[in-house]
């Protein structure tokens, strides 16, 4: 790989063993990488510089992972991994909910690691290539999604909607009358293997009711029990 085309790596970790350990081993895989030891000097580097993928840990110094990752998604779209020692679903959850792409959890194989950052650049170049064929606009009922800008509107009023929440809310519009178990919901929105469990998936639908519908209403995303979601006709 030609020094122009390496993919750009930055890792956000306080642990330096294992930082070390991991910008050795993407460098003799053929990535570029840079570390930051801390939050903050993280933040900077992650909004001040290009890169293909961030390693995000949680628990940092000056600045937590969260906190990093809440920071970068108004301003970038980068996919960020995070990596952590805490597995539980809230953590998860919280992590995915503030922007993240994957989650993996410490101590991992570090051929795990390898493999989930090449299912993500797959996915990446499949959705830039779906995009280029979708249609500009998505509509159910008084929803309108403008794919081209990725915004989302209730008639005129324009809903503030996370990167996940607006890729669940797509895939159900484009497939109204097809009931989605949970399973493909999580395949088709997440894309790729990872700790993403399906309960994961009701949080998100609740989200995504709680932004879309109109109290008094019936909810645009209909429950179909033991099975999944559905958009009706």
């Amino acid at each position: 790989m030609s020094e122009e085309n390496k993919q750009r790596v930055l890792i956000i970790e306080d642990e330096k063993n294992l930082a070390r350990f991991v910008d050795l081993e993407l460098k003799h895989e053929g990535y570029e990488t840079e570390i930051r030891y801390d939050g903050r000097s993280g933040l900077d580097a992650a909004l001040n510089e290009d890169w293909d993928v961030i390693l995000l840990d949680l628990m940092l110094p000056e600045l937590n992972g969260l906190e990093v990752c809440r920071r970068i998604r108004p301003v970038k779209d980068t996919p960020i991994i995070i990596m952590t020692a805490r597995d539980s679903v809230i953590d998860r959850v919280s992590g995915l909910d503030q922007g993240a792409d994957d989650y993996i959890v410490k101590p991992f194989a570090i051929e795990e690691l390898l493999a989930r950052l090449r299912a993500l650049f797959r996915r990446l170049d499949h959705e830039d290539e779906q995009r280029a064929q979708q249609q500009p606009t998505v509509k159910y009922r008084d929803l309108t999604v403008e794919k081209a800008n990725r915004i989302v509107k209730r008639g005129e009023e324009v809903i503030d909607l996370t990167k996940r929440e607006y890729e669940l809310l797509l895939y159900l519009m484009e497939n109204i009358n097809m009931v989605m178990s949970r399973d493909v919901l999580l395949d088709k929105v997440w894309g790729y293997k990872s700790e993403v469990e399906t309960n994961v998936v009701d949080v998100y639908i609740r989200y995504l009711r709680n932004k879309i519908d109109v109290p008094g209403q019936d909810s645009y995303i209909q429950t179909v029990r033991g099975t999944g979601y559905v958009m009706r006709n």
